[in-house]
């Protein structure tokens, strides 16, 4: 499966799986590295790095931007095997935060 047809399919599940969230898709263009995907649930929000598998390769930066976005709330590199995990991670982090900013008043 091609990364592309791969990153189409992860996102219908990730809207299954988190109902009303939005994704969107990054432009790798306007900074090098940036992860492909932005995922709003909530008051929460992660960043995902697709790949067509395990042995695909990073590109220049994902690594750093992977962590520093997992440092900021979450982030990681997601491929069909690991796919489960990742998701079963995310689940864990939305649930055990709280609101990302003050609310408004």
């Amino acid at each position: 499966m091609t990364e592309s047809a791969y990153q189409s399919q992860l996102i219908r599940k990730l809207k299954r799986t988190f109902p009303g969230c939005e994704v969107l898709k990054n432009d790798p263009n306007y900074v090098q590295g940036i992860l492909d995907l932005t995922l709003f649930y909530g008051p929460c929000w992660a960043m995902l790095e697709v790949k067509a598998s395990a042995n695909s390769a990073e590109r220049p930066n994902q690594a750093f931007y992977v962590q520093q976005m997992n440092n900021m709330s979450f982030a990681a590199f997601i491929y069909p095997e690991n796919e489960e995990e990742v998701i079963t991670a995310l689940q864990e982090a939305f649930a055990s935060r709280g609101a990302a900013c003050l609310p408004q008043s």
